[in-house]
């Protein structure tokens, strides 16, 4: 199963104060808007974190099924509905159902066995 681009998505108090110290830990932005409060960065190793003023309860992982490490749609992916269907198999709680006829972006949530959040977010059609 793959389940696309992970990051680490981070709950933030100021997300200028937060770019600037992850751009000394080597990350640069490659997407999002600081003035819309969330921005994606990488590093030379494309490790992949989000930072997110006011947006998220708690820090958590995402998945972004249909990109690649530089957040760039491919063509060859899994889309969102079936990974939810692939998973409540599987015996996982992934929330409300996102409806089969929908196309395009959509999203699930679900936990782990510690309660840490887990994001699948698809963002293309």
């Amino acid at each position: 199963m793959v389940l696309g681009l992970l990051s680490i998505s981070l709950k933030v108090a100021d997300i200028t104060i937060s770019k600037a110290f992850y751009e000394k830990l080597g990350f640069s932005q490659m997407a999002g808007h600081v003035d819309q409060k969330w921005i994606m960065m990488k590093d030379a190793n494309d490790q992949v974190i989000g930072l997110y003023e006011g947006m998220l309860k708690k820090n958590m992982l995402t998945f972004n099924p249909g990109w690649d490490a530089n957040a760039q749609n491919i063509d060859d992916y899994i889309d969102v509905r079936y990974l939810q269907k692939m998973l409540t198999r599987e015996g996982i709680d992934c929330g409300q159902v996102i409806g089969e006829n929908n196309k395009g972006p959509a999203n699930f949530m679900l936990t782990d066995p510690d309660g840490n959040p887990v994001l699948i977010d698809q963002h293309r059609s």
